[in-house]
């Protein structure tokens, strides 16, 4: 079964269909106009497209951009004033929820981080005695994933919001994927925080995170069934694909999901 599907100029990555415009914003809007915090505009229009079928919501000129814009632009020394949670709070409140969850069994499993950034949370568990890795994409690009290993357990905590493209990302999980495997990532849902004819001032629609890739629950589990993985949201951020579930993690997944 071919996963490849044919994509035209600001086409779904998802699934194909036609997109259109659904609206423009300042390259500026940043999350942490949630708290209140706004940057000074910088005058740079950032269009967002929206597929017209499964509702993914796209900035399509960020998407294109080279490795070194994205560290010239957005990953850069100022990041930490739209993500103050990225170097400490952010991977310790994973340490604690995965550890408490998973921790007894941490013995029988092989976990990786993916796009883990700092590599502070792969840290944390492997200070807790966890068989844990990292890997960045952006961080270690001269590193082929090909070459890391398989992994029953796939982290991916806000990450697919900052992909430019998310084939490249379903290959990487699937490469990196044992046989029995659950990937679970978080990501927060557009479906109840957008809606067409409104402007979009969702706070997590921000550019200057790097959040270029907006997913609704449907092309999710599009994107699951094009890699041949069963879906399960656990809520309107923390999400898994799965196929053949280990033994450890059977008691947090739906039977019905299994």
């Amino acid at each position: 079964m071919s996963t490849a599907i044919k994509i035209n100029e600001n086409a779904c990555q998802i699934c194909g269909s036609q997109s259109r415009i659904f609206d423009v914003v300042d390259f500026n809007k940043s999350c942490e106009e949630v708290k209140g915090k706004y940057l000074d505009l910088c005058g740079l229009p950032i269009y967002y497209y929206q597929c017209t079928n499964c509702k993914f919501t796209f900035s399509p000129e960020i998407q294109n951009w080279s490795r070194s814009e994205f560290l010239e632009k957005i990953y850069n020394e100022a990041y930490v004033q739209v993500d103050p949670d990225y170097y400490e709070a952010r991977p310790h409140a994973n340490y604690v929820v995965i550890n408490n969850i998973f921790g007894s069994r941490k013995f029988s499993i092989t976990h990786i981080d993916y796009g883990g950034g700092n590599g502070k949370f792969s840290a944390l568990l492997r200070a807790a005695h966890w068989n844990s890795t990292s890997y960045d994409p952006l961080i270690d690009s001269e590193i082929k994933v090909q070459t890391i290993g398989k992994f029953d357990f796939i982290t991916a905590f806000e990450v697919f919001e900052h992909v430019p493209r998310t084939e490249k990302l379903m290959f990487d999980l699937v490469t990196l994927a044992a046989p029995q495997c659950l990937i679970l990532f978080s990501t927060l849902l557009i479906d109840e925080n957008i809606a067409e004819n409104q402007r979009l001032t969702w706070w997590y629609a921000s550019p200057r995170n790097g959040h270029i890739s907006l997913f609704s629950r449907m092309s999710l589990k599009i994107l699951a069934q094009r890699f041949r993985f069963e879906f399960f949201s656990f809520s309107d951020g923390l999400h898994c694909f799965h196929r053949d579930l280990p033994q450890w993690a059977l008691h947090i997944v739906p039977k019905s999901s299994v």
